[in-house]
C-alpha cells in the first residue's frame, strides 16, 4: 500500500532522515520505533505532505505523493493522528468527529459516526460533552475517531501513549489492535514505548539518527537480544 524509498529530509542544514526505505502492506499494523530525535515524526510528516523531502519517493497505491499538499494527501486516503492528540477542546465530541469528515459529502457521514461510537463506546457516552472535559485516553480515542471519519485507507498515528498514564496507554493500544482486527484498518504507528508497539504490530522498523538499523516481523524483533537490551529494558 505504501512504499517509501531512499527518503532524505533536512531542516535547514540539519539532516533528519538519511535515505530510509520502508513498506506498509494493506491490513498491517507497522510500527516505527526509536528514541526522540531518531526521525520518526519526520517520516510521518513527509508522508503527510507537511515536510518536503530533499530526495526520495513516497508512493501510495502506486501514486507518487512527494509534492502534494497535506489536504491532497488526505484525499488520497491517508489520515494522521498528530502527537498530543490536538482535539478541539471547546467543541463537543460530535463536532470534533464531523470535522474529520470535511473532505466528504454528507453521504455516509452519520453511518461513519455511528461506527466510531460502536468502536469507542465511551465516546458515545460523551458525545455531547466538550472534548476538553475528556480524559487523556478518551481524547486519544476521539483523535483516532476523527481521523477515521475521513474514511482513510492508511491511518498514521504519532506517539499515541504520550502523556498518558500506563493503564490508559494500555487501553489505547488495545483499541488500536481491536480497530485493526474489526475493520482491517491499515496502521503506521510511531511510538517510543517499544514493548507496547511490538505487542500489537505485525512488522516493525527501528530508527536511529535518521537511519533504519533494524527491521523485521514484530514478534521476532521483540525476541532479539539487541532490541531487548536497548529498547525493552531487558538485560
Amino acid at each position: 500500500m505504501l512504499q517509501v524509498s531512499d527518503l532524505h529530509v533536512y531542516y535547514g542544514g540539519i539532516r533528519a532522515l538519511d535515505g530510509i526505505s520502508l513498506n506498509v502492506r494493506e491490513g498491517q499494523i507497522v510500527a516505527l520505533l526509536g528514541a526522540n530525535g531518531a526521525g520518526k515524526s519526520s517520516t510521518l510528516r513527509s508522508i503527510a505532505g507537511i515536510v518536503k523531502p530533499r530526495q526520495g519517493s513516497i508512493r501510495f497505491k502506486g501514486e507518487e505523493l512527494v509534492g502534494l499538499k497535506p489536504h491532497q494527501v488526505v484525499r488520497r486516503g491517508i489520515a494522521m493522528v498528530p502527537e498530543g492528540r490536538k482535539v478541539f477542546t471547546n467543541l463537543t465530541v460530535t463536532e470534533n468527529l464531523r470535522l474529520g469528515a470535511y473532505i466528504r459529502n454528507s453521504n455516509g457521514v452519520e453511518e461513519s459516526m455511528e461506527e466510531i461510537f460502536r468502536l469507542f463506546p465511551r465516546l458515545e457516552e460523551r458525545r455531547s460533552q466538550s472534548a476538553g472535559t475528556l480524559s487523556g485516553g478518551e481524547q486519544q480515542m476521539l483523535a483516532l475517531g476523527r481521523a477515521r471519519m475521513s474514511n482513510p485507507a492508511l491511518l498514521m498515528i504519532d506517539e499515541p501513549s504520550l502523556g498518558l498514564a500506563p493503564v490508559l496507554a494500555e487501553d489505547v493500544f488495545k483499541e488500536l489492535k481491536r480497530l485493526n482486527a474489526n475493520t482491517g484498518q491499515t496502521i503506521l504507528l510511531i511510538e517510543q514505548n517499544a514493548r507496547a508497539a511490538l505487542s500489537i504490530a505485525d512488522y516493525a522498523y527501528i530508527l536511529e539518527t535518521g537511519t533504519i538499523v533494524l527491521q523485521g516481523p514484530a514478534a521476532e524483533l521483540a525476541q532479539m537480544d539487541e532490541v531487548r537490551q536497548s529498547y525493552l529494558g531487558v538485560h
